[in-house]
Parts: structure tokens; C-alpha cells; sequence
């Protein structure tokens, strides 16, 4: 009888640490998203106002359910207050607080310019938007801890003006944290940079990070070689991206 029950209890341990190892094995690239989206912010990036600095501009992301308002706010080099706002309907300049005419083109030039600044502070949300594709490359280790390394592309429909751009996010095991990330893109002749989160800090609620970036001279260079390279040496560090002010309105 203590047989049978020792080979019963045997088994049970037996599946468990199978099923566990299943578990993880099965571990996909939108679940490794959905949990670095969570450690660094989850549900309030969908209903606060969020503000920075960066370099001589003010930023802000207001978003409340699916509503959005980006604003970024600075003063020209002939002393005008120029605001652009951006939301889910339309892009307006002021210039001291009047509506200025502008062509499609340079709408859409600012409208870019405001929405990828935005976007990179607020990373990793925004990486569940319709038009993204990922793709969970493997497991790598970079500076002695463990990583997912997960692809990034866009489709054509939904995907902007630069859908074409590829991106490259390290996603630590242990925590979900976005430590790392990669990216080719197309405007300005194109290239290749990758970032390192630096200076992580929690505000309100949400962690912001500032950034060394980091680059490669070779216009063919493959974005997936980026941790090798960092590990190795190989970098250049072209400049510091640095958040400044922020803050987190909860709405």
C-alpha cells in the first residue's frame, strides 16, 4: 500500500513540474507584452495626462477611454508660442494661440514628429495596437541577466507612415521590465539605433525610463545582432535621451 501511494505521489510530481515546464515553454509574444505593459503602468495609460520635457519641449498624452490628446508646446526662434495638438480627429498648430493654415504635407510632418516622441516615452504600451506584429525570437542574456527578444512590425493598414520600420524589444524574465530595444527605420536616409534604459523611475504609478542610444554605420545592418554587439563592445554611443518634469495626472 505505501508503494502504490509513494509511486501515486511520484507521479503527481511528475506531471506537476511537466505541466509547469509546458507552461512556460508556451509563453507567447503577446503574453510577454501584455505583462511588460502591466509592470510599467498597465490601465493608467489609458485614463491620466501625462507630461515631460524633452530637450526645449513640453509634452503631453491625455488619454481617457479610447480618446487620445497629444500636445507639444515650445517657443521658436523668432520668440512665437507654437502648439500642436494632436487627437483622434484632426492636428492644429497655434501660433500665439492662433489657428495657422498648413499644408497636408506638414501635417502630417508634425503630426509624425509629435506622435513618435510620445511614443517612445510611453514604451511598452502601444505595442497591442492593431497594426503590430510580434514575433518572440528566443531567450538571450545581456549584461548577466535573462531576456525575451521579441520582434516588432507593422502592417500597411493602421501601421503609419512608417509601417515599414522595424523594432527589436529585450523584455527581462524575472520582471517584464523593457530594458532594451533595437529599431531599423527608413526616414532621412535610414539606420539603425539601439537604446538602453537608464534612470528608471516611477511616477504616479508609471515607470518612465531615459535612454542611452547607441548606433551602427551600416545601412544593411541586422538590428537582431544589436545585443551581441552591446555585449561585445562594439557600440558607439551617439546621445542620451532624457525625460525631464514628468508628471501623471489620473483621470
Amino acid at each position: 500500500m505505501k508503494m502504490k501511494n509513494l509511486y501515486f505521489l511520484s507521479s503527481l510530481i511528475f506531471i506537476i513540474v511537466f505541466l509547469n515546464g509546458c507552461t512556460k515553454q508556451k509563453i507567447d509574444a503577446n503574453q510577454i507584452v501584455n505583462n511588460a505593459i502591466q509592470t510599467h503602468g498597465g490601465k493608467l495609460f489609458k485614463s491620466s495626462k501625462i507630461s515631460f520635457d524633452f530637450r526645449d519641449k513640453h509634452y503631453s498624452a491625455k488619454r481617457l477611454n479610447s480618446l487620445y490628446e497629444f500636445t507639444r508646446e515650445f517657443t521658436d526662434n523668432k520668440g512665437n508660442k507654437i502648439k500642436d495638438i494632436l487627437n483622434n480627429n484632426s492636428f492644429v498648430r497655434l501660433i500665439n494661440d492662433k489657428v495657422t493654415d498648413l499644408t497636408v504635407e506638414r501635417k502630417n510632418a508634425f503630426s509624425n514628429s509629435v506622435n513618435s516622441v510620445i511614443y517612445f516615452a510611453l514604451l511598452p504600451y502601444g505595442l497591442n495596437d492593431k497594426a503590430v506584429h510580434k514575433v518572440l525570437l528566443g531567450e538571450v542574456k545581456v549584461e548577466g541577466k535573462n531576456y525575451y527578444k521579441i520582434k516588432v512590425t507593422f502592417s500597411l493598414d493602421g501601421g503609419g507612415k512608417d509601417f515599414n520600420d522595424v523594432f527589436i524589444y529585450w523584455i527581462n524574465k524575472e520582471n517584464y521590465s523593457m530594458d532594451y530595444l533595437a529599431y531599423l527605420y527608413h526616414v532621412n536616409g535610414g539606420g539603425t539605433r539601439f537604446r538602453k534604459a537608464v534612470n528608471k523611475r516611477n511616477v504616479n504609478g508609471i515607470i518612465f525610463s531615459d535612454y542611452l542610444n547607441f548606433g551602427n554605420e551600416d545601412l544593411d545592418y541586422n538590428i537582431e545582432n544589436y545585443d551581441k554587439d552591446f555585449e561585445n563592445g562594439n557600440l558607439k554611443l551617439i546621445s542620451e535621451i532624457n525625460l525631464k518634469n514628468i508628471s501623471v495626472e489620473k483621470l
